[in-house]
């Protein structure tokens, strides 16, 4: 009876933790913030899943006078960035190496640092794949400039991309 109860343990610990990453990625949208970014996209094709367009954002590349931590951060260091709205699109204000408080008018994005050098801190935040219909890619593409993404941010920096905008 001990091993099957172990064994019931294990099945139900796995169970727990991939709903809870289920749960994680609905969660940002039902609790987060709607921001809307600029976009600058490609278009490469994924063997498994299709078309997907790969997405660049107005924040995905910050300013070094942003960083608000003591040394500048490395590649691979989780990054949160504070976003203000900026017109019609969020922009970015400040960058932490930790989560901080932010005003209510501003969101904090979490993301990773691909790459930082004097000039550039470089920035993933995992919303930089939007799967499209088969062929759709390329109109996405040559409508790059008047992209903009709505993603949900939840309180803990989680972002989700919900849909991409043509701008009017």
């Amino acid at each position: 009876m001990t091993k099957f109860r172990w064994f019931a343990i294990l099945v139900l610990a796995q169970a727990i933790f991939l709903l809870g990453l289920a749960v994680s990625s609905y969660a940002a949208v039902w609790f987060g913030k709607e921001v809307r970014l600029q976009t600058v996209p490609v278009d490469p094709r994924d063997i498994l899943y299709g078309d997907y367009v790969t997405l660049s954002y107005n924040i995905s590349r910050l300013s070094p006078s942003l960083w608000r931590g003591e040394a500048l951060p490395e590649e691979g260091d989780a990054i949160y960035v504070a976003v203000a709205p900026k017109g019609d699109v969020f922009a970015a204000v400040a960058a932490y190496p930790s989560r901080v408080a932010v005003p209510p008018e501003q969101a904090l994005i979490k993301g990773l640092v691909t790459w930082q050098w004097e000039q550039e801190i470089v920035v993933r935040y995992g919303l930089e794949r939007y799967y499209v219909p088969e062929g759709a890619g390329l109109a996405l593409e040559e409508r790059a400039a008047d992209l903009i993404v709505v993603a949900k941010i939840a309180p803990w920096g989680r972002a989700t991309l919900t849909d991409v905008l043509t701008k009017k």
